[in-house]
């Protein structure tokens, strides 16, 4: 075991499972939810558009990389772990002090919350977004403050700033927003970090950026060192195609990744992942080439949505969000029966399906089930 500072010792860990468990009974919605976003049983035959994953999977040199991990799998991951850290750091011109490994952004996002949230704190969100944020909130006795999106469905920052108040000690941007796919600018977030109350942390969930095309976008490393209060979150689910791997990562400044790192569990990530990322990272060609395969079928996509006249939301990410006409559950269920898996309902916005991007011919068979199962013209008169 390292002696990497705050990190958990094995016995700390078996001392904190307790509460960890405690913490899943107060909040059994975040399991529902959890469950309701993996795939079903037999979903392996399914086409699988509902999770915002690369249908791609990882890049061959990540596979050489993980079947290379089976020599050391006996072995707790620690020395790969601070290597990942390393070249994490190197990435952003950081120290490894600066970074935090997660199994999975999900457990980024748990660990701010309980870093940083407590009875009598909140959290300001744009509404919708990411649920995770709000559901281990409630974990942590924290009140949730939701902020509904503008017109054209991206994150209102001044409202946001103006809904914090002495009591927030987070705010959750997630740029690019899931599930709406918008961004918010370089100026946007410019002017909402000088607005911002300098004592919340501000989380910046960069889960999508290795898709973004608008030049008007600027990922918030660009306030790294600059902003204390700034931490951004990144993951390797989505263009690296590790998903069901489980790594994700934040970067801020030391003392609150510290803090944040108080929270992590022990050992969180495994050799294999470990192994794929650092090949992953060290393959130039990797995000060029993903990020062009699938924004070009979203592209196709869209031109699909415009010949039917259907009305969507233009989106820097690998979903889109399509409106429907009506509630969204039957038009789910329905293509359910086609075998084909979709996005679920977004309380606040009921009638609009997110469609994640998948191969050329997937997404093919998804513009014949949406013609055959909401008519384009239907959706036009809607």
């Amino acid at each position: 075991m390292s002696s990497t500072p705050g990190k958990l010792s094995r016995r700390q860990f078996a001392g904190r499972v307790g509460a960890a468990v405690g913490a899943v009974l107060v909040a059994p919605e975040i399991m529902r939810s959890v469950a309701d976003a993996r795939q079903p049983r037999g979903a392996e035959s399914a086409i699988q558009l509902n999770a915002n994953e690369n249908p791609y999977g990882p890049s061959e040199k990540a596979r050489e990389a993980m079947t290379r991990s089976q020599a050391v799998a006996a072995r707790y991951p620690d020395a790969y772990e601070s290597l990942m850290v390393e070249e994490i750091a190197k990435l952003h011109g950081v120290q490894p002090a600066n970074v935090v490994l997660g199994c999975g952004s999900g457990e980024i996002l748990r660990m701010a919350d309980m870093a940083f949230l407590t009875a009598g704190k909140n959290v300001v969100v744009a509404e919708p977004t990411f649920e995770a944020v709000l559901q281990y909130a409630r974990v942590a006795r924290g009140e949730g403050i939701k902020v509904p999106q503008t017109a054209d469905y991206r994150h209102d920052l001044p409202a946001m700033a103006a809904a914090c108040n002495a009591n927030t000690a987070l705010v959750y941007l997630c740029n690019p927003n899931n599930p709406t796919g918008t961004i918010v600018s370089r100026d946007e977030m410019a002017a909402f970090i000088a607005a911002a109350p300098k004592s919340a942390v501000l989380l910046i969930d960069e889960a999508y950026h290795h898709f973004v095309e608008d030049p008007k976008y600027a990922s918030a490393f660009d306030w790294i060192g600059k902003a204390p209060n700034v931490v951004v979150v990144r993951t390797f689910s989505k263009i690296f195609g590790m998903a069901g791997m489980r790594l994700g990562y934040a970067v801020g400044s030391r003392e609150n990744i510290s803090a944040m790192r108080a929270h992590a569990t022990s050992s969180n990530s495994n050799a294999a992942v470990l192994e794929a990322a650092l090949a992953s990272l060290a393959d130039p060609t990797h995000v060029p080439r993903y990020k062009k395969m699938m924004n070009d079928t979203r592209r196709w996509l869209c031109a699909e949505l415009n010949k039917d006249g259907r009305r969507y939301i233009p989106s820097e990410t690998n979903f889109v969000m399509i409106d429907v006409g009506g509630d969204v559950r039957p038009v789910i269920d329905a293509f359910r029966k086609k075998n084909i898996l979709v996005g679920r309902k977004f309380p606040s916005m009921p009638n609009w399906l997110r469609i994640s991007i998948g191969t050329l011919k997937e997404m093919d068979l998804f513009v014949a089930g949406l013609r055959e199962i909401v008519p384009y013209a239907a959706a036009r008169a809607a």
